[in-house]
């Protein structure tokens, strides 16, 4: 292949976050277009900039050896060290770095396997590339190939649908308990941050009635008003649970905040109708006792996590299935590759075949004189023409049947190049100097 893909890239498996942030790109100017100097062997070029990777994304003439350029562009746009940047990144040449980029888009390659934001900041990251014109045929289509594997691999396993943080992995509980969410109402005791990220994935689940309660009120109205939800004293939290479905308490009390005593009166006023709660707090808010209650369900912050690793080892089940599916597009995007290696040696055979045609077809017209017709003259280079592409035609479909060997596609490109003499090489004054001196005398 003349073009050759290539990544260098640091991430939270190579890099401590210090390092991370140091090399980190920024959001916005032409980050890509750094990367194209007057000696850079760069093509093409995108980049991708998150907390927990960054990486470089190049197309790069065949034979070159871009990884020093690419190192110093990144260093000089961070105003960092290479030799630092040098210690911590990997890089992955032609095949591979097709593969890696799969994998990133898919999600194999996150912290947490399967989360979704990394689809939408590649997503992002390619826009920029776009808009900067530092992509072209091989990214383009690396990149849309990336997004496809992304929606097949999500569309065809499980990977993303089982909780793997405490805060969902809440919620999806809820939800088993209620289904729809939507007729529920939320209690929110406490101002922790699972508390507050499990509220968020209630609402993002389609609750819209949420209470907080919290012993420093104007900390219950700041996060009420950015959740749009009531604010009350702590002191009006009982009055306030008997209309609660779903309680999600992180406060930091030393000793437990509701008890089964507290709770059978409320259940009374509620019919018995189902009490879900959610005890993220360390100390436990929630006496244990609690869950000896008809009709309520308690968890604590080690049943979320019971939750979780069985969630997550059913996600790594699932990232062997969606393994499989990027190899199988690996092959495909290789597939394509390699046709782009054929194609023009093909242009070339078709364009001697024609040339060749109509020289022979002119030189056959001026032998039968000034009197030809003009549908003579036509047929005599249809003849000619179709001759051609009659005897072009097998060495274009011995092409593209080597072209599916993928080790000696390159070798069947150069010997057909140099059997029609496509490139048309001089041939040396002392070619036969051998031949001639074995000859006889």
């Amino acid at each position: 292949m003349s073009q050759e893909i290539i990544l260098v890239g640091l991430n939270h498996r190579t890099a401590p976050v210090d390092v991370r942030e140091q090399f980190a790109l920024p959001d916005t100017g032409p980050r890509e277009l750094a990367l194209f100097g007057a000696h850079s062997p760069v093509q093409e070029a995108l980049t991708i900039s998150t907390c927990n990777r960054v990486e470089v994304l190049a197309v790069v003439g065949n034979g070159q050896h871009p990884v020093t350029p690419i190192v110093s562009a990144w260093s000089t746009l961070c105003g960092q060290d290479p030799e630092l940047l040098t210690q911590h990144i990997y890089t992955f040449q032609g095949v591979a770095a097709v593969e890696h980029i799969f994998r990133v888009a898919s999600s194999l390659d996150s912290m947490v396997v399967g989360e979704p934001q990394i689809l939408g900041q590649l997503k992002q990251a390619y826009r920029q590339a776009v808009e900067q014109g530092t992509t072209r045929t091989i990214i383009n289509r690396l990149m849309h190939k990336a997004f496809s594997v992304a929606k097949r691999v999500r569309s065809e396993t499980r990977i993303a649908q089982s909780a793997v943080s405490i805060s969902f992995a809440a919620v999806e509980l809820a939800r088993e308990i209620f289904g729809d969410l939507s007729h529920q109402r939320a209690l929110l005791i406490g101002a922790g941050e699972m508390a507050e990220l499990a509220a968020t994935h209630l609402l993002n689940s389609g609750l819209n009635q949420l209470v907080v309660a919290n012993r420093t009120l104007s900390r219950a109205q700041e996060l009420a008003e950015r959740f749009e939800a009531q604010a009350i004293s702590y002191c009006d939290l009982h009055s306030h649970l008997p209309a609660a479905d779903i309680v999600i308490s992180s406060t930091g009390a030393t000793l437990p905040i509701l008890h089964a005593r507290d709770m059978q009166p409320i259940l009374k006023q509620r019919k018995n109708r189902p009490m879900f709660f959610i005890d993220i707090a360390v100390p436990r808010d929630i006496d244990p006792d609690v869950n000896q209650l008809d009709n309520v369900y308690l968890y604590d912050i080690d049943d979320l996590k019971g939750v979780v690793e069985e969630n997550m080892a059913q996600r790594r089940e699932e990232a062997g299935l969606a393994q499989e599916i990027v190899g199988q597009e690996v092959d495909k995007f290789q597939d394509w590759l390699h046709s782009l290696e054929l194609t023009p040696t093909i242009v070339d055979l078709l364009h001697q075949g024609e040339c060749l045609a109509r020289k022979e077809a002119e030189r056959t017209l001026k032998r039968l004189g000034p009197d030809v017709s003009p549908e003579m003259e036509q047929a005599v280079h249809t003849l000619a023409q179709s001759i051609a592409k009659k005897l072009y035609h097998p060495a274009i479909a011995f092409l593209k049947r080597r072209g599916q060997e993928q080790d000696q596609a390159q070798y069947y490109v150069s010997l057909t190049r140099r059997m029609f003499d496509l490139d048309q090489d001089p041939v040396p004054n002392d070619a036969h100097a051998g031949k001639k001196k074995n000859s006889p005398s």
